[in-house]
């Protein structure tokens, strides 16, 4: 097991930004969902930006009692969080139907997302946690970019990479390509690539996991790790050479290993995090181990981002059956993370 992060004090902070996610999955009601369970333990305040009056409706489908409190400003919502669900009022453009997504309701999930950034940078709200969007509504709708990872780091307006990683208490995670497909990745692969995330990855762990001296393992991107070039060369051509450029940069990091044996207990015991080659390899593991508790963070960005570890769901949407865990976890860790970003802020 990685290890765990020591917790930083949350009190008195702004609350959490919480994006209204596609309106036809399940974000809204994991969002009331995690509201109902905010004593057990404390779930941290957050401010819902979604159409309050679908919210409240769903709410009464589901029978469930959860009183909605339209705020006018996200700095109200930690007076009223503990005796309702504080939603900033963002009215959609169509009906919504779970589980029958309507690209005409696109550009309000998009907005919402961009709204819940400039809380953030504004100093209004401490982190942005989103709910499950569906890529391929937005993209027909006209959204430029893969998921969120990438529109994020385009919000940041920094020149970032867009580094995506997936944790949980027992792993750590990051997928070096993210959104494309299998036969494009040895060639999508290259030294800087690696050599990038390694470094994002390893300032992240310090600075929003409280980890002093950060370790990361390294997944090689062929069986046996290309057993010395007989099943691959791209290990000693590509990864080996940023795994080097790491180390001569003072990051503590293994050679490439072969990923079949990099995610049993004893093995991760000696890392705190893994550079994976690919999506799957790197949601695999963690999704075996936690599938409910797995949270997608994006590191290296100017404000924290964190997310559920899951889809829009929209084969159970608006039964109530959808599970709140990932996106408690998600709130509790995105709470963390700036509350210690906060304690180590330059006064």
């Amino acid at each position: 097991m990685s290890r765990p992060f020591a917790p930083a004090p949350t009190g008195g902070a702004p609350p959490l930004a919480l994006t209204m996610g596609e309106p036809a999955g399940i974000g809204a009601e994991i969002a009331l969902a995690a509201w109902r369970r905010r004593l057990e333990p404390a779930v941290p305040p957050f401010v819902l930006l979604d159409d309050a009056d679908r919210v409240e409706a769903l709410a009464a489908d589901l029978g469930w009692t959860v009183p909605i409190a339209r705020v006018e400003r996200s700095s109200q919502a930690p007076d009223r969080f503990a005796d309702a669900l504080p939603v900033l009022h963002r009215p959609l453009p169509s009906r919504v139907r779970p589980g029958h997504p309507d690209p005409v309701n696109a550009g309000a999930v998009r907005d919402a997302i961009a709204e819940a950034v400039a809380l953030v940078t504004g100093g209004d709200c401490a982190a942005v946690v989103t709910n499950p969007i569906n890529k391929g509504v937005l993209q027909g709708a006209g959204f430029p970019f893969p998921g969120h990872t990438e529109f994020l780091a385009d919000l940041a307006g920094e020149g970032l990479p867009a580094v995506m990683m997936l944790a949980c208490d027992a792993l750590r995670v990051v997928p070096v390509t993210i959104h494309i497909p299998l036969a494009r990745v040895p060639s999508a692969l290259t030294t800087e690539a690696i050599a990038t995330a390694g470094r994002i990855t390893a300032r992240a762990l310090a600075r929003d996991f409280g980890i002093a001296a950060p370790r990361l393992a390294v997944a090689a991107l062929n069986p046996h790790a290309g057993e010395h070039g007989r099943m691959g060369d791209e290990e000693g051509r590509v990864i080996q050479p940023a795994v080097d450029v790491l180390r001569a940069e003072g990051v503590t990091v293994s050679d490439p290993a072969p990923a079949d044996t990099l995610f049993h207990a004893g093995a991760r015991a000696r890392y705190d995090a893994v550079l994976c080659m690919y999506h799957d390899q790197a949601l695999i593991p963690l999704k075996t181990i936690d599938f409910a508790g797995g949270v997608n963070v994006t590191l290296g960005l100017p404000f924290v981002r964190t997310s559920p570890d899951h889809g829009t769901a929209f084969d159970i949407a608006g039964q109530g059956r959808a599970d709140p865990t990932s996106l408690i976890a998600a709130l509790r860790m995105a709470a963390e993370m700036a509350a210690r970003r906060a304690a180590t802020a330059p006064p």
